[in-house]
This record gives structure tokens, sequence and C-alpha cells, in this order.
């Protein structure tokens, strides 16, 4: 779900909340050693998100906050904030190129460099924390 985040919508809020969750409280975050994600800069996009990016001029960059059934990846473009809204189930991360990851959900994709050890650290944390927290599959039965 692909949503505009700019101005406060409290339907919008709700749906987000549905989809991933509400956000971790203080003493979560703090035992996580934090939820969100360094600046990731955007290296490619699918093109519902590359016609809102293409908009202005400024470097594409976006960056990820990590929710209990999911994720948020946020980027901005023409002042305004948009939201990717990804469940857990739907997330599909993927090592690309030496230092690029792809995040995926149905039809959207973002490719992000993966330069620096914090965006790798990051990435490790979201996916150990989807794994840790996934519902049992029928093989682990």
């Amino acid at each position: 779900m692909l949503v505009n985040v700019s101005y406060t919508n409290k339907e919008i809020t709700r749906k987000i909340d549905e989809a991933v969750g509400q956000p971790f409280t203080l003493k979560e975050r703090w035992a996580m050693g934090g939820i969100g994600s360094p600046k990731l800069f955007i290296t490619e996009t699918s093109i519902e998100i590359r016609n809102l990016l293409l908009l202005d001029n400024n470097r594409d960059s976006c960056n990820i906050e990590l929710r209990p059934k999911g994720i948020i990846l946020r980027f901005r473009s023409l002042l305004e904030t948009f939201a990717l809204i990804i469940p857990y189930y739907k997330l599909t991360v993927y090592k690309g190129d030496l230092a690029v990851y792809s995040v995926y959900r149905d039809q959207y994709f973002v490719k992000v460099q993966a330069d620096t050890k914090a965006v790798q650290k990051f990435f490790r944390k979201m996916l150990d924390y989807k794994a840790d927290n996934a519902p049992t599959s029928i093989e682990d039965l």
C-alpha cells in the first residue's frame, strides 16, 4: 500500500496500524538497539514510485522503520512524504549486486545502496526480526 503520509489522517493511520502494527514502545526500541534505518540512497524503483520521485531534482533517498508486523519505507518528493507499507508476509528482500538490497511488495520495489556497514547491519536486524516473529510454516510442523 503506497500512501501519502504528509498530513495527519486518522483513517490512513488506522490502516497502517492494522497492516504493520502499532509503533514499538520506547523500552522495546531501546532493547532492539533502534528501529530506524540510516539514510538509504535509492538506485532503482518500480514505475509508480519512480513517477513520484521524478517530480523533484533532489537525490532520491528513503528510510525504513521496523514495526511489530511489518516495515514502513518512507521517501520524500516535492515537500510530500510517501510511505510504502509492507507487512512481513508480503516482504521480500534480495541481496543483488555487490552493495544493493532490493525490497519488494507485490508490484512495488525499491533498490537501495548498501555500501556501509550500518546499512548492512540494519538489513540483517530486519531479516532476523522477520524470521523470529513469522508464524510457523507448514514445513516446520
